[in-house]
C-alpha cells in the first residue's frame, strides 16, 4: 500500500478486511459458499484506494481472494466430513473436470481485461441473487445425480465460472446437488470437497498467469497479495461456527440478507462499468 495513506484511513481498511475475513468464514461454514462473494468486493475496493491499478486491480483481487478462502474451505470441509455430510464420491466424480475448469479459467482471466472479469460478475452474480431471493430447497429436477456426461460437464462449468468470479464453488454447486435430489445439508458439506478442488490450481493458476505482470501492487505472487491474505486466519476462525449452526437452524433468512448484498455488489461493479 502506498505511503499517501493516512495511518487512519489505514486503520479503516484493515477494520473492512478484519470484518470481511470473519463474515466469510461464517458464510463459508454456513452454506457452503466460501465467502467469496464477501471478500471479492472489499478487496477491489481496498485494491483501489490502496492504488493499484485498474488494468490488474480485478484480477489481483480475484487471486487473493482464492487465496484468502482456500483454508476456510479446507476447514469447514474438515468439519462436515467429521459430520459425515459429505458425498465423498460425489467430489471424485466431479473433481477432475472441476480441475479442467479452473483451468480454462484461469486461461480467460490472464486474457480478459479488468471490464471483462467485473461484467462476468454482474450477470453470475444477478443469477446468484436470484437464486437465493426466488430459489427454494424443495425445487427438484429429478431425484438422481445426472449420468455422464452431464454432472461432468456441469461440474467444468463450474470450475471456469467459480475461477473468472473468485469463489470456492459452492455458490453454483448446492443448487446443482439439491436439484437433483440430495438434501441441503449433505449438498452444503459435499460443496466444501468441490471448493477445495477449486482452490488448489486455482491459486497456483493465478500466481502463474499474473507472474511478472507490471503495475502488481506490493507483496504480491503473480496475482495473489500476500499483504491481503492476512485475513485468511480469521475467516478460518469463524468457519466451524457457521458449521454448527448450520446444523441447528434454518438459513432463509441469512439467504435473503446475503441476496441483498450480492444485489449490491453487483449495482457497485456495474456502475463502474457504465461511468
Amino acid at each position: 500500500m502506498h505511503a499517501t495513506i493516512s495511518p487512519e484511513y489505514l486503520v479503516a481498511l484493515l477494520a473492512l478486511l478484519a470484518g470481511a475475513g470473519l463474515l466469510a468464514g461464517f458464510l463459508s461454514g454456513l452454506l457452503g459458499i466460501g465467502g467469496g462473494g464477501v471478500i471479492v468486493p472489499v478487496l477491489y475496493e481496498v485494491f483501489g484506494a490502496a492504488g493499484v491499478s485498474e488494468d490488474v486491480r480485478m484480477h489481483v483481487t480475484l487471486g487473493t481472494t482464492l487465496a484468502v478462502i482456500a483454508p476456510t474451505v479446507f476447514r469447514s470441509f474438515s468439519a462436515f466430513r467429521a459430520r459425515g455430510t459429505v458425498e465423498i464420491d460425489v467430489v471424485r466424480r466431479m473433481a477432475p473436470w472441476i480441475v479442467l475448469g479452473v483451468i480454462a479459467g484461469i486461461v480467460v482471466a490472464h486474457y480478459a481485461s479488468s471490464e471483462a472479469l467485473r461484467w462476468i460478475w454482474v450477470v453470475f452474480g444477478t443469477a446468484l441473487a436470484a437464486k437465493m431471493y426466488l430459489g427454494r430447497d424443495d425445487w427438484r429436477i429429478a431425484d438422481k445425480l445426472p449420468r455422464p456426461p452431464g454432472l461432468e460437464g456441469a461440474a467444468a462449468i463450474i470450475g471456469l465460472i467459480s475461477t473468472l468470479m473468485g469463489i470456492g464453488g459452492a455458490t453454483f454447486t448446492v443448487p446443482l446437488l439439491t436439484l437433483y435430489g440430495m438434501p441441503l445439508l449433505r449438498a452444503v458439506g459435499t460443496a466444501t470437497g468441490i471448493g477445495t478442488v477449486i482452490a488448489v490450481p486455482g491459486i497456483a493458476g493465478y500466481i502463474i498467469s499474473g507472474w511478472g505482470e507490471p503495475n502488481l501492487p506490493p507483496l504480491s505472487l503473480g496475482y495473489v497479495n500476500l499483504g491481503a491474505c492476512v485475513i485468511a486466519p480469521l475467516a478460518v476462525l469463524t468457519a466451524p461456527l457457521g458449521v454448527k449452526v448450520a446444523h441447528g437452524i434454518s438459513k432463509r433468512k441469512l439467504e435473503l440478507a446475503f441476496a441483498v448484498f450480492i444485489t449490491t455488489v453487483v449495482a457497485r461493479f456495474l456502475w463502474t462499468l457504465l461511468h
